[in-house]
């Protein structure tokens, strides 16, 4: 586990089958106080679903596609929600993961992190793209 700052904004990195996954939830503080809400209206656009479905796609073999699709017809509808946690369930999704207890949160894999980044605002994504190279740069064999 590595963390950066960004803005004042503390993150944790952790790496997981040497993949490296960013805390979207410390991300989502940098907008606000509750970063499930923030989290949550991310995930009801329906670019957001295209990329994530894409994104699997390319990278999970066991990814879900007919469950994607059926995110994918109702993203943006105004009484469509959509959790981390059940994206996962039901896609068999590997971009995201959903943790309880300590260091909980919700991660994303680096190229979800950063599209997520630049969600909440271009300036801070960018920040957040210099620090998360130096980090790499300066220690290259973190947990």
């Amino acid at each position: 586990m590595a963390k950066i700052t960004v803005q004042n904004t503390n993150i944790t990195i952790i790496n997981m089958d040497g993949e490296d996954y960013v805390s979207i939830t410390d991300l989502a503080r940098h907008k606000s106080d509750d970063p499930t809400a923030v989290i949550g209206n991310w995930m009801r656009n329906r670019n957001t679903i295209e990329f994530l479905g894409i994104w699997e796609s390319l990278y999970n073999p066991d990814f879900k596609p007919l469950e994607f699709e059926g995110f994918r017809r109702e993203a943006g509808l105004n009484a469509f929600t959509l959790s981390p946690k059940k994206w996962i369930e039901t896609t068999n999704a590997i971009g995201l993961i959903s943790k309880s207890g300590r260091y909980g949160g919700t991660y994303a894999h680096k190229d979800i992190a950063f599209k997520f980044a630049s969600w909440i605002s271009v300036e801070f994504e960018l920040y957040i793209v210099k620090e998360f190279q130096r980090l790499k740069v300066n220690f290259r064999n973190y947990e």
